[in-house]
């Protein structure tokens, strides 16, 4: 076989076989970890908070050494959950800003549930529904902490009556079951949008997947890292 023909073999495997897939940097290590204790947290927080809600799911208390260990642990979970979503916070409130796009995206909520996504604006590194559910788990985690201290007796209870407790309890019980029901559609959003999780358990995703769902945001690094290889600035 001659080296021509060699050559031109080369070739053709080169063009059967693609290159590996270009992938983009979505998240630093340390917001993924941030993520995840707070994710912990929240499911944590639910189960408990749920075991002393009802007599029916009493059972739950198992899972923390019982009834009085339950009671003690939940308010510090609850601690722990308000400094790390305090760190999600800052990271990425103002990615989180509504803008014009975000109307428009929602107004297009059909199409993108169709799986029409290119009938609606390009948007940044999150669309409207996600910033939805960021401002609810914000408003939803701080009437969850504010109630939550009023009714923590053990540290504040001379400083609160009655009465308070009593409406602290009611808003405390009606948060959380919110909360509960936004962490649920964030799930189920996230597996329902295929490639989504790897964001948040790898840091990267796809070139394909930032074209389609943030094609604004990939726009964005792009111009922001022209002339690096694709994906080597990571956004937080």
């Amino acid at each position: 076989m001659s080296a021509d023909t060699k050559k031109d073999d080369a070739a053709k495997g080169e063009s059967v076989h693609p290159g590996k897939p270009v992938t983009v940097d979505r998240y630093t290590g340390g917001a993924r970890i941030n993520h995840w204790i707070t994710a912990t947290s929240l499911v944590l927080l639910g189960l408990s908070g749920l075991a002393l809600f009802h007599p029916s799911l009493f059972f739950l208390t198992a899972l923390f050494g019982g009834g009085p260990l339950t009671r003690i642990i939940h308010p510090w979970i609850g601690v722990l959950l308000f400094f790390s979503f305090l760190g999600l916070f800052l990271r990425f409130w103002k990615a989180n800003l509504w803008r014009r796009e975000d109307s428009d995206w929602l107004a297009h909520g059909r199409d993108v549930l169709a799986g029409h996504e290119e009938r609606a604006p390009e948007v940044g590194k999150y669309n409207a529904g996600q910033k939805v559910v960021f401002w609810s788990m914000s408003i939803l985690i701080t009437i969850l902490i504010a109630t939550g201290l009023i009714i923590w007796d053990q540290y504040f209870s001379a400083y609160t009556t009655i009465e308070q407790k009593r409406w602290a309890v009611l808003s405390h019980s009606i948060a959380a079951v919110v909360i509960i029901n936004v962490w649920i559609i964030h799930v189920y959003s996230a597996f329902w949008v295929r490639g989504t999780i790897r964001a948040m358990t790898r840091g990267s995703v796809t070139g394909g997947w930032a074209w389609r769902h943030h094609r604004k945001w990939l726009r964005e690094l792009v111009t922001r890292s022209s002339g690096r290889k694709s994906g080597g600035t990571p956004a937080e």
